[in-house]
């Protein structure tokens, strides 16, 4: 008849119980289910036989940590070798709650686990109980511990690589939508405004951005000579248009403008030639993001496209868990349910429309090439979510077959085969890691040098640094030893001298 033990992991630390009349209660699991609850009754059938308590609120995260991944820690392996060692080859049986870490601990300590039957029973009523069998306990001690470590736990379970944060991709292109729509309307303002003292400006400027840092510089068209042609070719980049624009300002149209509309006018297109500004900005911002926490996507669809996936789906991950066909129809939802409802043509692509390839794409093609690109998108969202080292290598290889699909579907050129094309994509991966890897050996070999150069330049200029200690291990101890002596004989020959 083998003892059976229970192990419960409380925040506190590791716990053993042993259970007693083990056969009898196994065969009436309800009179246990009905025990639990009471107190008394439950300390008849279990009693405390271990308590190992975790040293530090840091031990006991990554004690759980451990346990929640299968993982036998080190600090319970010793308490169980410690416990077992004790009840000399004794035939036990150990209770525990994940099947996962028992296969563990059998292989470890070699006690055969158990986390069926009437276990679950009482580690349930040790969880309920468990203040009252552990001695030294209240509720409020055992509950402000595991608030505590579960907090600690679930900030650990949550963070993430700050480089790698998704989050920013998706306010960042929310908001590079949202001032493209506000610079646009603004130029449109400033255009409308501008054109009631300068009409002719208009067709000769039709960039937003030029038109508004042009009417900030000319303000009254009256002020503008030919002095000003020099300035004008700066920020129009062209010396024709520049030359247009003074000859059209002698010759305007338009009405005269007081000074408080032309401040109003120019403090205006100020704020959007600055707004134009911070959205390349933004932009750069967006593609370096990008490129580090999504780089093949990047390198497959550009930044914009897939930066709107990102968003679109919520987050890198929950991308990297859609299949190629919601993909392909991402940002067409409202479309779809029409055409579902009304028994219509699905449509053929959502986001990813916005891509150069569909462009490129024939009438009759560009299903099938959006087929094939979201397709293509899937793998290499699944590949940036998983990877750990993140690398472009994947993406251009998968933008070159998009590219030979285009290709075969003009002229009929066979594409190379997956497979082919993706082991290569594998070793060349495979090849930039190592590189990496070994110039980052180079650039810590070079640094050792210089630190040792500190070292031994310390030590000498101190006196009592690293470079003493090892004259006096190498025997040349003395002679450190014999150095003072010397300046004091000099000290006494030069008084002897003062006095004399």
């Amino acid at each position: 008849q083998s003892q059976l033990y229970v192990l419960y992991e409380h925040a506190a630390g590791f716990s053993l119980f042993s259970v007693k009349e083990f056969e009898e209660v196994s065969m009436f699991i309800p009179q246990v289910e009905s025990s639990v609850t009471d107190i008394a009754k439950f300390n008849s059938i279990v009693k405390l036989a271990g308590f190992a308590p975790f040293k530090t609120a840091i031990a006991a995260l990554e004690n759980i940590n451990a346990i929640s991944e299968g993982i036998v820690p080190q600090d319970l392996l010793h308490f169980l070798d410690d416990f077992f060692a004790k009840l000399k080859k004794k035939k036990c049986t150990l209770g525990i709650a994940d099947a996962k870490l028992g296969a563990a601990i059998t292989e470890a300590v070699g006690v055969q686990c158990s986390h069926f039957g009437v276990v679950p029973e009482i580690l349930r009523g040790v969880r309920f109980h468990f203040a009252k069998l552990v001695k030294g306990f209240t509720d409020k001690s055992a509950g402000v511990a595991q608030l505590g470590l579960g907090h600690s736990y679930s900030r650990a379970k949550v963070k993430f690589n700050v480089h790698r944060s998704d989050n920013m991709i998706i306010q960042s292109i929310a908001l590079l939508d949202q001032l493209d729509k506000d610079v646009n309307t603004f130029s449109m303002r400033i255009r409308e405004w501008y054109s009631y003292h300068f009409p002719e400006l208009v067709k000769i400027v039709p960039d937003n951005y030029m038109f508004a840092k042009t009417a900030k510089f000319i303000k009254d068209r009256k002020d503008l000579t030919q002095d000003k042609l020099e300035q004008l070719e700066e920020i129009v980049m062209d010396s024709a248009k520049a030359q247009a624009i003074i000859d059209a300002g002698k010759m305007s149209m338009g009405m005269d403008i007081s000074i408080v509309d032309l401040m109003n006018i120019e403090l205006f297109a100020e704020r959007v030639v600055k707004l134009s500004e911070y959205r390349k900005k933004l932009s750069t911002y967006l593609h370096n993001k990008m490129n580090m926490v999504a780089p093949n996507l990047q390198s497959l669809i550009g930044d914009q496209v897939g930066a709107r996936l990102i968003s679109h789906a919520g987050s890198l991950t929950n991308l990297a868990k859609y299949p190629a066909s919601t993909v392909q129809i991402l940002g067409a939802e409202k479309a779809l349910f029409r055409a579902l409802k009304t028994r219509s043509n699905t449509p053929k692509y959502g986001l990813i429309y916005h891509s150069s390839f569909i462009g490129r794409a024939g009438l009759k093609n560009k299903g099938r090439i959006s087929r094939f690109l979201a397709n293509k998108c899937s793998i290499a969202s699944r590949i940036d979510c998983f990877l750990e080292q993140p690398t472009s290598v994947f993406g251009d290889t998968l933008k070159q077959q998009v590219e030979d699909r285009l290709k075969f579907y003009e002229s009929g050129d066979v594409p190379r085969k997956n497979i082919e094309v993706m082991k290569e994509a594998i070793e060349a991966a495979g090849q930039e890691s190592a590189s990496a890897a070994q110039s980052a050996k180079k650039s810590k070999k070079r640094k050792k040098p210089a630190a040792d150069d500190d070292t031994e330049t310390n030590g000498t200029s101190n006196g009592n640094g690293a470079a003493l200690v090892e004259e006096e291990e190498n025997g040349n101890g003395a002679a450190a030893d014999e150095e003072p002596k010397k300046k004091k004989k000099k000290k006494n020959k030069n008084k002897q001298a003062v006095e004399a």
